[in-house]
């Protein structure tokens, strides 16, 4: 899941790195021999995407070197933490629900996914098969039932 998430910041840093230093220089390049450039709406936006690309590749930069710094030794083995997926019965309604436990930084989440630092992913964290996690919402308390638990190292277990 980490080397995953890695190669994938990695590839989009390659393509802002060549898009701001081979495309970006060119449109600016080309928007400067039109003249003018207090009225050249050509460079103002060659300039702000500029700014835009210099800021993703740094929170890029900085998300992987977040990624590099994890001990997955850290992680427990046997309840919920970073890269878990885990299923819950709530023991209101009995209905389950799954949940991955994802950075708290990611910007695309897919079904399922919830920060270990969202209310869910606080109430699960350091959870085992049987706990039950309260989860406090402003209008009534949840009672989540792990009945459920692949944990990274599993995951990671099962793709070898």
């Amino acid at each position: 899941m980490i080397e995953e998430l890695k190669a994938k910041l990695g590839d989009e840093v390659e393509k802002l790195q060549f898009e701001l230093n081979v495309t970006l220089p060119g449109e600016i390049r080309r928007a400067v021999e039109m003249g003018d450039l207090r009225e050249n709406s050509e460079y103002k936006a060659a300039l702000e995407r500029q700014q835009f690309v210099r800021a993703r590749l740094s929170q890029l930069r900085e998300r992987l070197s977040k990624l590099s710094s994890i001990d997955l030794t850290q992680i427990p083995h046997d309840s919920v933490g970073l890269g878990s997926k885990v299923v819950v019965a709530d023991q209101k309604s009995g209905l389950s629900e799954t949940y991955n436990l994802v950075f708290g930084d990611a910007l695309e989440f897919e079904e399922g996914q919830v920060t270990m630092s969202s209310p869910i992913g606080r109430s699960l964290l350091g959870k085992k098969v049987g706990d039950v996690a309260f989860l406090r919402l402003p209008t009534m308390m949840r009672q989540l039932k792990v009945t459920e638990l692949q944990t990274i190292h599993d995951q990671q277990a099962d793709k070898v």
